[in-house]
């Protein structure tokens, strides 16, 4: 008994002294206690008085955090407002009054309390009982704190008051912030929240961990501490201590750490590889303060005259700009949208983001780590900078809040002219891995540290920029401007094949990633991209993807595969080049797919896959070329098509390509053999100029003098108003004469013309089937080539093809398209506007094979044993400006042999499209042009 007594008692004292441990433990953490809610949809309500515009002038409730207007107060702001009405125009100068009663624990009585504001809209001034807890903080990007120890009451109820003022009391800051391109928004819009930590701590830490395992670390304690010890650990992904460093401290408040890990793995965009930091701040066996961080092993170089290294490899950025926005939200914490918007860009294959024109949220930086993305930094300024005094503070405040991210590669000093030149030192005091600052500029000459980051640049000084001749790196950090149906992926292939290719090439970021819409709250929740000034996403407010999203995963995708159509001979290999700057093929996965496309009257669009594999990922390093082999069957040519499709290391789907293995006149072989009856027979009669021909049950009237057709008849449905053509869209044509006659069980009817078209010859067949040939010849330049034709778009229904889709093209943005059974309803979407219904109906598709359009008059479906035709249908918009751009061809459905290039808005000349490479010029045509159509006026069986 005696015995068990004693154990009793030691196992007592054991699980004691093991509680008091953990209790010792937990208060040498930092305890967090939230007064707001953690983000836009986990929210807490305050008390709230608005001063101006809606629902203002009385004391009511509003979530925490959020922007005000969009829980219906105030008035909406976007920064160019003062453009649109006028120099005189002034901004709405509201103020928010919160309230907030809150507790906090009495035993905090002896801690250092902080109250901590993630990001407030803009001048914030913070009192707690009535007493000021510091200097009005002004910057509506930041996160700033108070230390408030001296002002709480313990263990009871305490008042916290704070009024935020929309627009700042300091020019500087409204230049540089508020008056930008973007919306403008009031409130604390990022969460509120109390931290509770010992007296003596670790205010924040900044760490350089290079790609060789060395570790350095500059540990800033809230004051100096002496006889104690920082313990640090690094901590890999199995949790496993695989470093531990011990570093007495001195009479500084900031102590240098250094230490070094053998091996590590390394973090880039490619493999982001994350390792979890654990410092200890000790007396003797007594824990003080323990704070955790995440970082990674990576150097960062900027080899001037040369380029951009990580981990001593070139690597190239492509990106694209991101503002912080979500419809509902505003620019409020919602941490849904981070990852969703990383994912999104890792999905065009993408592997840089620059956080325009403000630190984004802490979490988009976390995801970004995680995921893998090089992110460019940038403090807030907008053309114009925060003045010497005012930005000072933002500076310190972004960097010691974002240092330890090794997603982060630059800072950037504003943007397009914004930048105050005193602050490009200041970045480094605080960042101890003296990351390089650039400029966001849009004039040359502003370059710095070794890189050109000019805007808008054309093809021509792109190719001087990036060539060896060059004084800097060229890494534009805007480019091909994506307003509506332009830029981004327009013209994008050519230009990253100049920085690719290019010595001083250093990528680039195209703007930018989503229109930034907000649901107006004074307007039935209507979204508004304030006309043109946000509509610049390659994808919308809810992130609805447009056609150029496709086209950047294709033309960025790191297995990039150039063949056009497989060759008569192919024995299965198709060439293949590695643009990853760290992985190998080996550790991605390939696979194949034999399919048959689906017939027009299958119910369903899409393909049938027949048989599938496996493809061995060939061993080909990065920027090396190889070949993907492919084990294919015996029997693989009886298949419409072949699909290969690569996959990164995660499995994520880098690109899927399609390659037709049946030629055109085989595919629709089948669709043109309709059944025909005994009685069917062909028949022609004339009267008054216009000459009728009738097969089966469809009857096809033309007009003598012009060529066109003027009426379409079946004896099953009503008549179909496809009228007013062929008509050429480039050149013209006149009637010289006209021949018809019956050949065989066919009837023919022969158009001859002067100009540029030299004939049609049409063939009515017994079936009902009608085939047009025709040629033209062109010389010049032109924007668009072929014939068209009139019909209503409104009667439209949908249409469904075999061809390149789902979405539709440009001259100079053919890729992210694949060749499957599509269909589309009519919509009128112009893209970048409500409602965002992608992909458009409207605009030219590619390498059509079939196509039935579904209509409220009938059916008919078009055909062509020809490859690389286009269709273009009905009037759409490209840059939606003060017109159409570009220009269109005449009638309403077209079949074109060339289509124009889409410009971009801020391209290089007023007409949007010169300048920007080869494959924005118009079309040179110094030829003949053949091409044979089939119609059916009706429903194919």
């Amino acid at each position: 008994m005696k015995q068990f007594l004693k154990i009793k008692h030691f196992n007592f004292a054991l699980l004691l002294l093991c509680a008091l441990n953990s209790i010792a433990q937990s208060n040498a953490k930092k305890q967090i206690q939230y007064l707001s809610g953690t983000d836009a949809t986990h929210t807490k309500n305050w008390d709230f008085f608005c001063t101006g515009g809606r629902n203002s002038g009385k004391w009511t409730t509003i979530q925490v955090p959020s922007n005000w207007e969009q829980q219906g107060f105030g008035n909406y702001n976007f920064g160019r407002d003062n453009v649109n009405y006028g120099k005189n125009f002034q901004f709405a100068d509201e103020k928010g009054l919160y309230k907030l009663q809150f507790t906090v624990p009495a035993d905090w009585k002896n801690k250092e309390i902080n109250i901590v504001f993630e990001g407030s809209m803009t001048d914030t001034d913070v009192k707690i009982n009535g007493k000021s807890a510091g200097g009005i903080h002004q910057g509506a990007f930041y996160r700033f704190k108070y230390n408030i120890s001296d002002k709480l009451q313990y263990g009871v109820s305490n008042l916290l008051e704070v009024t935020v003022s929309k627009m700042s009391a300091d020019k500087s800051i409204n230049g540089a912030e508020r008056l930008a391109d973007y919306w403008i928004f009031g409130g604390i819009y990022r969460p509120v929240y109390l931290e509770a930590v010992p007296k003596e701590n670790i205010s924040w830490t900044s760490i350089d961990a290079k790609a060789d395992g060395s570790f350095n670390m500059n540990v800033h304690l809230n004051k100096a501490v002496s006889s104690a010890e920082i313990v640090t650990e690094i901590i890999d992904t199995k949790g496993k201590i695989i470093e531990t460093n011990v570093t007495k401290t001195t009479n500084d408040s900031v102590i240098a750490v250094k230490t070094k890990v053998q091996k590590p793995l390394l973090w880039n965009a490619e493999t982001p590889n994350l390792y979890k930091l654990r410092v200890h701040l000790k007396k003797g066996n007594n824990t003080i303060y323990t704070t955790e961080d995440k970082f990674g092993f990576r150097t960062i170089e900027v080899r001037k005259l040369d380029g951009v290294y990580i981990n001593g490899v070139k690597v190239k950025m492509k990106g694209i700009n991101r503002h912080v926005m979500w419809p509902e939200y505003g620019r409020a914490t919602y941490p849904e949208a981070d990852l969703l918007d990383v994912k999104l860009i890792k999905g065009m294959n993408m592997n840089a983001v620059r956080c325009s024109h403000y630190p984004p949220d802490k979490n988009f930086l976390r995801v970004c780590d995680s995921l893998g993305l090089y992110v460019i930094n940038e403090l807030a300024g907008w053309q114009k900078a925060y003045s010497t005094q005012a930005g000072t503070p933002l500076v310190k405040e972004m960097v010691i809040r974002d240092t330890n991210h090794p997603s982060i590669i630059f800072w950037s000093n504003g943007n397009e002219g914004g930048h105050n030149f005193d602050f490009d030192d200041d970045f480094a005091k605080y960042d101890l891995s003296n990351r390089t600052v650039i400029h966001a500029h849009h004039k040359p000459g502003n370059a710095i540290n070794g890189i050109d980051c000019n805007h808008y640049e054309g093809y021509e000084s792109t190719k001087e920029l990036v060539s060896e001749k060059s004084e800097n790196i060229h890494m534009p950090t805007e480019f091909l401007h994506a307003m509506h149906d332009g830029g981004a992926a327009a013209a994008l292939a050519d230009y990253w094949e100049l920085q690719w290719n290019g010595k001083h090439g250093g990528g680039g970021f195209i703007w930018s990633f989503a229109d930034e819409g907000i649901t107006r709250t004074d307007f039935n929740n209507m979204v508004d991209v304030n006309a043109n000034n946000a509509a610049d996403g390659v994808v919308g407010p809810h992130r609805q993807k447009e056609a150029s999203y496709n086209a950047i995963k294709e033309i960025y995708s790191p297995v990039r595969i150039t063949l056009k159509e497989l060759p008569e001979n192919f024995k299965g290999e198709i060439p293949v080049e590695n643009r990853y700057h760290f992985t190998n093929f080996k550790e991605c996965s390939f696979s194949y797919e034999l399919i048959n496309f689906r017939s027009v009257n299958d119910m369903q669009s899409g393909y049938v896959v027949n048989q599938q594999g496996t493809i061995k990922s060939p061993d080909i390093n990065p920027t090396a070329k190889g070949n993907l082999q492919l084990s294919l069957p015996k029997d693989w040519k009886n298949n419409d098509a072949l699909a290969v499709t690569a996959y990164d290391s995660d499995k994520n789907e880098i690109y899927r390509w399609v390659w037709k293995i049946k030629s055109n006149k085989t595919l629709i072989a089948t669709l043109l053999t309709v059944s025909v009856s005994k009685k069917d027979e062909v028949s022609a009669k004339e009267e008054n100029n216009i000459l009728t021909v009738k097969g089966g049950e469809i009857a096809v009237s033309f007009d003598t003098k012009t060529g066109m057709i003027t009426k379409l008849e079946n004896d099953k449905s009503p008549k179909l108003p496809f009228e007013n053509g062929p008509v050429l869209v480039s050149g013209n044509a006149t009637v010289t004469n006209i021949k018809h006659f019956k050949e065989g069980d066919t009837y023919i009817v022969e158009f001859n013309y002067s100009g540029d078209l030299s004939y049609v010859r049409w063939k009515m067949h017994t079936n009902g089937w009608l085939e047009m040939n025709y040629k033209y010849t062109l010389n010049g330049s032109y924007p668009f080539a072929g014939i068209s034709f009139n019909y209503p778009q409104g009667l439209v229904n949908s249409v469904k093809w075999l061809g390149q889709g789902p979405g539709r093209v440009w001259k100079n943005r053919m890729q992210g398209v694949t060749t499957n059974v599509y269909q589309n309803i009519n919509n009128n979407t112009e893209t970048g506007s409500t409602p965002w219904i992608y992909p458009e109906f409207k605009g030219y598709y590619s390498d059509i094979v079939w196509m039935e359009f579904s209509t409220q008059m009938g059916r008919f479906t078009i055909a062509s044993p020809d490859k690389d035709l286009f269709v273009r249908l009905f009037d759409f918009y490209g840059i939606n400006a003060d017109s159409k751009t570009p220009v269109l061809p005449t009638g309403d459905i077209s079949f074109l042999d060339a289509i124009p290039p889409i410009g971009s808005k801020a391209a290089v000349s007023n007409n949007a499209v010169k300048g920007l490479g080869p494959s924005s010029d118009l079309n040179k045509i110094n030829e003949a042009k053949e091409r044979t159509l089939h119609f059916f006026f009706g429903t194919p069986k």
